[in-house]
């Protein structure tokens, strides 16, 4: 594909971002992919080091159970730092697909309500059906998530000029608002059902276990893989949808394909941690700054870094509420909101 300055979220690569600098770039996210998970399993109501985390992976290889207490420490915290593996890479594959198609810098499935429509999901399923399972969850955050992107995309639609991306960002922003009054008005009465569902509200990873950890994995990559299939339609689209249809490509197909495996990808995720904000904004507007906007590699980068992100997160939540944690959740939003007005303001001064 022949390759552009735009620098657009989803424009083909731009000159200046070689492959010495992508090269360089995917060595630094996958050492701290490396670093997070080690952070991770050695960080916790106690320390533990180098040996007992090699021995308590060691176990947990071979399908034993660890002797010594570190490292059984160890194995119980393989499937937390799993799950806020992928959950992070999920994220900012999410967030990068959404600003793809928006064309918008500060899209994110938060932003754009999907988050939300989720989380209301669940709760009128905790509130009034009693639901308990990972299954019950997930099949909600997925009916959820695609309900609040197709009413903030027919909303943002309205009027002149189509989707454009302030009119997407708003109505994201109002429904968002909208449905968090919703999920408060169904829990405020319920007190049982409150206690059940405000630690998932804030977004951790802490109540992981295999069990729901492989349902969500297994969907998390194949959404993941669709969307890394999309990357050369979405930088053919960052063109204008003309040259895009010149170019061969079915731009409604391209989108609504784009789309879902964003929404699917995002409401795995809240299915089983919550609605975990901002790493779709963060990861995917760092990694564009250093790739350039060719996303057949911001893709694939964004899934490392957020990745690296949300493990990091959650391990310093865990050492800076030590006996307790603080969810990973909280310490992304407090990350996340002065990023969002950073990258609103630098979005304004360049007129897009």
């Amino acid at each position: 594909m022949t390759t552009a300055t735009a620098t657009r979220p989803g424009a083909p690569a731009a000159t200046s971002a070689g492959a010495p600098r992508r090269a360089a770039l995917v060595v630094v996210v996958s050492v701290l992919v490396v670093v997070a998970a080690l952070a991770s399993l050695a960080f916790g109501s106690r320390v533990v080091g180098l040996s007992e985390i090699a021995s308590g992976v060691g176990a947990f290889l071979r399908g034993e159970v660890a002797q010594d207490i570190g490292a059984i420490a160890v194995q119980e915290r393989i499937p937390r730092t799993v799950l806020a593996l992928i959950a992070g890479a999920a994220l900012a594959m999410s967030g990068a697909t959404m600003q793809a198609i928006t064309r918008n810098p500060i899209a994110d499935p938060g932003i754009l309500g999907v988050n939300m429509g989720a989380s209301l999901f669940v709760v009128c399923g905790i509130a009034f059906l009693g639901i308990t399972s990972i299954s019950q969850y997930l099949a909600l955050a997925l009916a959820g998530s695609f309900l609040a992107a197709a009413f903030v995309y027919a909303v943002g639609s309205l009027g002149p000029g189509g989707a454009t991306p302030i009119k997407l960002a708003l109505a994201g922003a109002a429904t968002t608002a909208a449905l968090s009054s919703l999920v408060s008005a169904v829990m405020i009465p319920r007190a049982q059902a409150m206690n059940d569902f405000r630690q998932w509200q804030v977004g951790s990873v802490g109540g992981a276990d295999w069990g729901s950890v492989g349902i969500v994995a297994a969907l998390i990559l194949v959404a993941g893989a669709v969307a890394i299939a999309t990357a050369p339609g979405l930088n053919a689209l960052a063109l204008g949808e003309d040259t895009a249809r010149g170019l061969g490509v079915r731009v409604g197909t391209t989108r609504i394909v784009a789309a879902t495996a964003g929404v699917v990808l995002c409401a795995a995720v809240t299915a089983i941690a919550g609605p975990i904000a901002f790493v779709g904004l963060m990861v995917p507007h760092a990694i564009r700054l250093v790739s350039g906007p060719d996303q057949r590699w911001i893709l694939p980068l964004s899934a490392l870094g957020g990745a690296a992100l949300l493990t990091l997160a959650d391990t310093a939540g865990r050492v800076i509420g030590r006996p307790g944690e603080v969810a990973a959740g909280i310490l992304t939003a407090f990350i996340g909101a002065p990023v969002l007005v950073a990258i609103a303001r630098r979005t304004r001064m360049r007129g897009l």
